[in-house]
């Protein structure tokens, strides 16, 4: 079936000598799989391998299976060229960090426009800032709250943070928490939103320690999820 959506690019891969694997997340119809045969190599057409960088913002007319195999890309128009992302080498690194982020997190194939909705207005509104240390971070802590598992902000007065729970604790859990001040960190984080980001200050240290963290809160809540490779770079840049 023939299908026309808007598109984020996750990731691409090289398959055989000029082809290309895709995967993107979909407005229609969640995360989808691509077969980009001899792009790579290809003068003419209408496909071309710039227009898969990670976070790519895409309308594609697709040919879409009901079966678990890839799919097929017919037509391909990029709706939002952005500024800065691919020129900045601090938004590069949050690009490729937060595209291996959502494509570890995000595995259904079905629609759901409002987590649609939220990647692409966060990923145009990095584009247009520049103060964006703390984007990552922001965004991370907020994609939980579309994938189910956004902190219970009940009882934030509380002295400890459980992580596997998702709550504030009186008591001191057993597993793994927040307390004392990379528990304050965390708090600024919560319950703003992207221009409030400015007033929201970290050094380097501190913002090392939140990243670690709300990967660690990932990794408790999704089955699946893996550490970005690209973290270690994302580290050098921030520090």
């Amino acid at each position: 079936m023939d299908i026309t959506t808007k598109a984020v690019v996750l990731s691409a891969i090289k398959y055989q000598d000029s082809s290309l694997i895709v995967r993107c997340y979909t407005e229609s119809d969640g995360v989808k799989s691509y077969l980009l045969k001899g792009i790579l190599k290809a003068r003419k057409g209408k496909l071309k391998a710039a227009y898969f960088q990670p976070l790519t913002q895409l309308k594609i007319t697709a040919k879409h299976s009901n079966k678990n195999t890839l799919n097929y890309i017919k037509e391909v128009e990029v709706i939002h060229h952005y500024n800065s992302i691919y020129k900045d080498i601090s938004k590069q690194s949050i690009a490729l960090f937060l595209s291996e982020v959502i494509n570890s997190s995000i595995q259904e194939e079905e629609s759901n426009e409002i987590l649609y909705e939220y990647i692409e207005t966060s990923l145009l509104w990095l584009d247009a800032h520049d103060k964006i240390s703390n984007f990552h971070l922001f965004f991370m802590l907020n994609l939980s709250k579309y994938l189910g598992f956004y902190p219970d902000l009940s009882n934030i007065e509380f002295n400890f943070f459980d992580l596997s729970k998702g709550a504030f604790t009186e008591k001191k859990p057993f597993g793994l928490h927040l307390y004392g001040e990379e528990l304050n960190a965390f708090k600024k984080l919560l319950g703003i939103n992207f221009d409030a980001l400015n007033k929201v200050q970290y050094n380097s240290k501190t913002r090392q320690q939140l990243l670690l963290v709300l990967i660690q809160y990932f990794e408790l809540h999704l089955s699946g999820f893996k550490k970005p490779k690209s973290l270690d770079v994302l580290k050098v840049i921030f520090s």
